[in-house]
């Protein structure tokens, strides 16, 4: 079984630098992992931690039952794809997957048959006699997944990967990684600051910010039901739309007054936001979720609000359009056959439904 446990684990560099701090984690034995979040947040500390590339401060990390704060990085089982490759450029693609099973004294049968196992799994077989310069970007990627492939370890580590690929190249080895993790079914954990790797390959993920775990949850639900604005704001492409303004009531009701709009508040969420009433608040909606009136068929005038359309990207099966309520500029996804002319004033409306409210002093979600 190969459980991956990190238990109130902290990093502390010299001057007091704290890269992790109090981070508690559990992998499931199979499940594939995604660390995410933006430069500097602790994600690859987290992870070379885990190998055992650098030394843990506090807590503890267990893999398996194991707990292996000092054992060495080559006693953990464990194999790391990184960045940049790291392939022997002297030699063939063969002797890269083969070296580490080498050093470990594996029969020359036995490393023969897990190498060509490990490169028909990647297809990459008719490149076992050529050298790394001999081959593309990709290619040598999946090499470097060779080399951790034939080790058969319990766990598998990668860092950011996909870094130095173009875009299609992305993609495509996105899903070899996809599919590799079905194949194998083997414990995977990965870092990456690109938020679409994170939701296309993670059975759950883990978003952080500053050494601290924020959220640590399946896709679908980092994405609907995130818990604070960082996590909101960095998951989706485009990225969720935020206004602030502040909440009114009314006969009643409850409202988000922006200043240039008021739209009526579902009662489902009354009881969260009633102690903000009068109060500044945070209105958070995803440009999917907004539509223009005329394709609209849920509009009424409680949802609706008056923008100005400013610019129109053309993105091929679909438009973003950029428009302002004048204190706000905020991005709408729609069909291709919606191109507002600009500068004309467009009524949208808002799936109130799908809208999020945060605290502006602490960014925590409301609801």
């Amino acid at each position: 079984m190969a459980q991956v446990s990190l238990r109130k684990v902290a990093k502390v560099y010299k001057g007091d630098v704290r890269a992790v701090e109090e981070l508690n984690l559990g992998i499931e034995n199979k499940e594939f992992v995604v660390l995410l979040g933006p430069s500097g947040c602790g994600k690859s500390t987290t992870l070379r931690m885990i190998a055992g590339l650098e030394d843990v401060t506090k807590g503890d990390i267990y893999i398996g039952d194991r707990r292996v704060n000092d054992v060495p990085a080559k006693d953990r089982n464990i194999a790391m794809v990184f960045q940049n490759y790291a392939l022997y450029p002297h030699m063939k693609v063969y002797d890269n997957l083969a070296f580490a099973l080498k050093l470990r004294k594996y029969s020359a049968s036995d490393i023969d048959k897990r190498v060509k196992e490990a490169a028909g799994i990647l297809g990459i077989s008719h490149l076992l006699n050529r050298r790394p310069k001999e081959i593309s970007g990709g290619e040598r990627q999946r090499v470097a997944v060779g080399r951790a492939i034939v080790r058969k370890p319990m766990v598998f580590l990668f860092d950011e990967p996909l870094s130095n690929l173009d875009a299609k190249l992305r993609v495509q080895m996105r899903t070899e990684i996809h599919k590799l993790h079905l194949k194998i079914q083997t414990t995977m954990i990965y870092v990456t600051h690109d938020q679409t790797e994170a939701m296309t390959l993670g059975d759950r993920i883990a978003v952080m910010k500053d050494g601290r775990l924020l959220q640590f949850d399946t896709p679908l639900d980092v994405y609907n039901q995130p818990v604070n604005k960082f996590v909101a704001g960095f998951i989706g492409s485009p990225p969720m739309n935020f206004m602030e303004g502040k909440i009114i009531k009314n006969d009643g009701r409850l409202y988000f007054d922006e200043d240039a709009f008021k739209i009526k508040i579902l009662e489902s969420m009354y009881k969260e936001l009633d102690s903000y009433i009068d109060k500044k608040i945070i209105f958070g909606i995803r440009p999917e979720n907004i539509f223009d009136k005329l394709f609209a068929s849920a509009a009424t005038p409680d949802n609706t609000i008056s923008v100005v359309c400013e610019v129109v990207e053309t993105m091929g099966s679909e438009n973003y359009l950029y428009l302002s309520t004048g204190r706000h500029t905020f991005i709408a996804v729609v069909k291709a056959s919606n191109k507002p002319a600009i500068g004309s004033t467009v009524e949208m409306v808002c799936d109130m439904q799908k809208v999020h409210f945060f605290d502006p002093t602490t960014e925590e979600k409301i609801v």
